[in-house]
């Protein structure tokens, strides 16, 4: 059993306590308040003057996938041999052992949304995990977590220069409805068995994971920048009924009150980016601002190892300078994420059944200056600094 004591305890569903203790007990939080007996049998951590905050939340990466220092050895990022590659899995891609997960830890960031990336229109299945062990079945919270796919520049740049679909962004949303058309079909063919007791169709590993998406199991979770490919991403969605998560949503900004009104969600980001393709002319610090404004749910992201994943708290602080109140961007890397993700009963706050994970910092963490000085997964002491 465990108790961090006299800490500002940032809960992210409830008030801050001051000189608040959080009891861990089993890998779960048992207690959250501003006073408690504690048994006797309990190991005290004293956190007077420091923060105690939920573990951060990153939900868009390629952490264990692209990994540091390896080039073609560790990247296994886009396969792409073909622009529709929905079977794949970023569960047996990921390398726990990548570096990208001891900076994680560094920066606090003990959950991570990881995957495929934007080189094909569908790119695969996307997986949920904690940024703590060694084997990648153990680490997960959430798979499938969502179907990657892309539209916008980077399927254009990949397959135009080989003269193969897509050559333009009229192919990428081509090819997108054809495999969702493809799924329907199949997801019929195996309904229809069923019904009549026939023999089914042959299994399609591409096809069973896009029915995923069909069935409302998993969002489709879309690469787009531009406000143009957004309202493709959109209009997509809302023809097949499904749920859409945009990533980067760089020009969100520009059409907020239509994300809005098409119920969409949204992971923006990296924030601390050039404006490395033309994609990213308009990119904006007040891009996170105006979703809020409209009532957008989102979490921030730094698409790690675009941004080193632990400069997540100082992307949501500078989310913060282009007019975000602070307690919305620290909640864009933690509960709000966790919400987005489907995960809110496990992580993403301070709250007594959730899983214990928990950072110390010695100052805000929106200071740039601060130092995660403790971190814990599942209650268990992963990093001392």
């Amino acid at each position: 059993m465990l108790a961090i004591i006299n800490g500002l305890v940032y809960t992210m569903n409830g008030p801050v306590i001051p000189k608040g203790t959080v009891l861990v007990d089993g890998g779960k939080i048992t207690y959250v308040g501003s006073s408690i007996n504690l048994p006797r049998q309990v190991e005290i951590i004293d956190a007077t003057g420091k923060y105690i905050i939920p573990g951060l939340i990153d939900a868009h990466t390629h952490v264990g996938i692209l990994e540091e220092i390896y080039r073609i050895e560790g990247d296994d990022t886009n396969e792409t041999a073909d622009p529709i590659t929905p079977h794949l899995r970023a569960i047996d891609a990921v390398n726990p052992a990548d570096l990208g997960f001891q900076d994680a830890l560094a920066g606090g960031v003990t959950t991570v949304v990881t995957g495929p990336g934007s080189a094909n229109i569908v790119g695969g299945e996307m997986v949920v995990m904690k940024t703590s062990g060694t084997v990648v079945d153990d680490m997960i919270l959430r798979f499938p977590a969502g179907l990657k796919c892309a539209l916008g520049e980077n399927p254009k740049r990949v397959y135009g220069n080989s003269n193969k679909m897509p050559v333009t962004r009229m192919a990428s949303a081509a090819l997108l409805r054809e495999t969702l058309v493809a799924a329907q079909t199949y997801q019929a063919k195996v309904a229809r068995a069923a019904t009549e007791n026939t023999t089914p169709p042959e299994r399609n590993l591409k096809m069973e994971a896009v029915v995923r998406v069909l069935k409302g199991e998993i969002p489709l979770r879309v690469h787009a920048h531009r406000a143009d490919d957004i309202m493709t991403a959109i209009r997509i969605a809302k023809e097949f009924d499904l749920q859409l998560i945009v990533e980067h949503c760089t020009e969100g900004h520009l059409i907020a009150p239509w994300i809005a009104k098409a119920g969409v969600k949204a992971v923006v980001g990296p924030i601390i980016s050039n404006r490395a393709k033309v994609e990213l002319m308009n990119r904006s610090l007040e891009t996170a601002m105006a979703l809020y404004k409209v009532g957008v749910p989102f979490a921030i992201m730094t698409d790690h190892p675009v941004v080193p994943i632990h400069y997540l708290s100082l992307s949501a602080g500078l989310a913060v300078k282009g007019g975000l109140p602070e307690e919305e961007a620290l909640r864009a890397i933690t509960i709000n994420a966790a919400k987005l993700l489907g995960i809110e009963d496990r992580v993403g706050s301070l709250e007594v059944g959730k899983d214990a994970d928990i950072i110390v910092t010695d100052r805000p963490i929106f200071d740039p200056n601060h130092q995660v000085e403790q971190v814990f997964v599942n209650g268990r002491l992963v990093l001392q600094n």
